[in-house]
């Protein structure tokens, strides 16, 4: 499936290509599942550039010839495949790769490591929805799991964004912590590892999805119309994981104690955020932005699933040609947890 422009959901179509083969350092891994993420939304509306200060849901078409439509600020050209997350099998290797990693089960790491500048999956180079796939070996990252690759496909891109927010705000045992956008991918990663930190949650989600957030471990709910301040007062939690941004940031810093963390790694809510500079110098807060986590969090995650310390959470599954579909889907904001697509 790829994506011919900037603009709406018509933009995604069925394209046949060459399969793709393996360079210097590489192999080919045949995909059998994929996954929705926000980052593919925002690359498709064209919602990194500078020029759009909406919320993801909005519809939000970026104008012909945005210069700084990139992830990372950088022009894009099309047609392009899309998709972070991937799960599948090598199935040949190019020069330089040890040909008995044909046949290996692996889980991709969407951080693609080449000096100077990090690059991303499925935004910066061709990601998971297609049948096949091209990476650096070193992103095919071997995985033993009974897990289908449609679960599998359910964790990198969320699961990390997630792991490198708790660790760089310092999560552990008995802290106070607030997860915005509590239902949806990341959300429910953060819930995950926050609990396996011994951390108190309060998740922020619909009512309708407190039984689904309960059951993975949050202490509390709370609705996202009601006020924090009101409900817990100033200064209670020891940290916030944000992905919602907008209008709502302000109580998420008067909520946070002193010498609290902030972390975020989404603004589905809006980019464009008011921040008293008080709040921040006189609580002495420390506000982290996650993008790129090291190579070492991509390895405890694949242990934590090898382990079965944290579990998919799979709120619907499609066919990679009904991506158009899924992504209608994701934008509802009905589901819990991840949206994820076979891939024959």
């Amino acid at each position: 499936m790829a994506l011919t422009g900037h603009g709406d959901l018509e933009r995604l179509v069925p394209m046949q290509v060459p399969t793709p083969r393996p360079g210097p350092g590489e192999v080919l891994v045949r995909l059998g599942g994929a996954a929705v993420n926000n980052t593919d939304i925002n690359l498709r509306i064209g919602w990194y550039s500078k020029s759009v200060s909406a919320a993801t849901d909005e519809t939000v078409t970026a104008v012909t010839g945005t210069v700084d439509a990139g992830w990372a600020g950088d022009p894009l050209t099309f047609p392009r495949i899309q998709g972070a997350d991937g799960a599948g099998r090598i199935v040949s290797v190019g020069r330089g790769v040890a040909p008995a990693r044909v046949g290996e089960r692996v889980l991709i790491d969407p951080i693609i490591r080449i000096a100077p500048n990090p690059q991303y999956f499925g935004s910066d180079v061709p990601g998971s929805f297609a049948e096949y796939t091209c990476v650096p070996t070193a992103n095919a990252v071997r995985i033993e799991s009974t897990l289908s690759d449609l679960e599998l496909a359910s964790f990198p891109c969320s699961y990390l964004a997630a792991l490198h927010m708790v660790s760089r705000a310092h999560i552990i045992t008995n802290q106070n912590v607030l997860i915005t956008g509590a239902s949806g991918g990341v959300g429910t990663a953060a819930v995950q590892w926050c609990v396996a930190r011994g951390a108190n949650v309060v998740a922020v989600a619909e009512s309708t999805k407190t039984e689904a957030l309960l059951a993975l471990g949050a202490k509390h709910v709370i609705s996202r119309q009601k006020k924090l301040c009101e409900t817990y007062g100033k200064d209670f939690f020891d940290a916030v994981i944000d992905v919602v941004g907008g209008t709502v940031f302000p109580e998420l810093l008067a909520v946070l104690k002193p010498h609290g963390h902030y972390a975020t790694a989404g603004a589905i809510a809006g980019p464009i955020v008011e921040l008293d500079l008080r709040t921040l110098y006189l609580k002495d807060l420390t506000l982290h932005g996650c993008t790129i986590p090291p190579e070492s969090l991509m390895m405890e995650l694949v242990s934590a699933i090898e382990h079965s310390l944290i579990k998919p959470v799979i709120a619907q599954s499609y066919h990679l040609q009904d991506l158009a579909l899924a992504q209608a889907d994701f934008l509802r904001k009905k589901h819990v947890g991840k949206i994820v697509l076979k891939i024959s």
